[in-house]
């Protein structure tokens, strides 16, 4: 071969490498992107999880501040009163401030572990009983006085709760100006204006347990 067919193979070889070389570099910038790409994925699918993760923790705290605060709704521990909490710690030996707080829990899972009860620190039924301390009584007591305000509010539109008041007609009688007829059927003798006071009260006391306010239109 001479020498001009020595340069003309030289040139006809240095595409062919210069396309090589291109080649060999456009593979290596793809796969290069492509690892890149995936490394991108790979964060993103990292930070949706951790989003995710807080994201269930905030909806766990959320749930949780929920429960308490319709638990406050209803009423600490399962709907007690406040007198109610209050005299269990009195028997526990707690500030009776009316409120479960820590000190009252704490007081209470000793009280229980020390009488042999499940130590939640609840004022459940069976602590309450070793307590000494009988809701129901409380439920009694609030519901007198809540009779004794409503009856207190007619005898002074009724009566300006004068006991021996009598209607300018003569038909009402006593500081809740009873009909005779009504008087009679609670279980009333005499008239009522001379009754005694406490005697009207009770009576009182029982028409509005059988008839609510009715027989009050007025003054309900």
């Amino acid at each position: 071969m001479t020498g001009s067919d020595d340069l003309s193979a030289m040139r006809d070889a240095v595409p062919e490498d210069c396309d090589a070389a291109r080649t060999i570099a456009y593979r290596r910038s793809l796969r290069a992107a492509r690892l890149r790409r995936g490394a991108a994925r790979r964060r993103r699918r990292r930070m949706l999880r951790s989003r995710r993760s807080i994201l269930f923790a905030t909806a766990g705290v959320l749930f949780a501040s929920a429960g308490a605060i319709a638990q406050q709704a209803a009423g600490p521990d399962g709907g007690l009163s406040a007198d109610t909490i209050a005299a269990a710690q009195r028997a526990l030996g707690v500030d009776p401030d009316g409120v479960v707080g820590p000190r009252t829990r704490a007081a209470t899972k000793r009280f229980q572990r020390k009488n042999g009860l499940t130590a939640d620190g609840v004022l459940g039924p069976q602590t309450l009983k070793e307590l000494g301390v009988d809701p129901d009584d409380d439920a009694q007591e609030r519901a007198a006085s809540a009779g004794d305000a409503t009856l207190e509010r007619i005898a002074a539109c009724e009566s300006g709760g004068d006991p021996t008041a009598v209607s300018a007609d003569g038909q009402y009688h006593g500081k809740y100006q009873f009909s005779l007829q009504t008087w009679k059927e609670m279980g009333g003798d005499g008239d009522p204006s001379q009754a005694s006071e406490s005697e009207q009260d009770r009576i009182a006391a029982k028409l509005l347990r059988q008839s609510g306010t009715t027989p009050w239109p007025n003054c309900a």
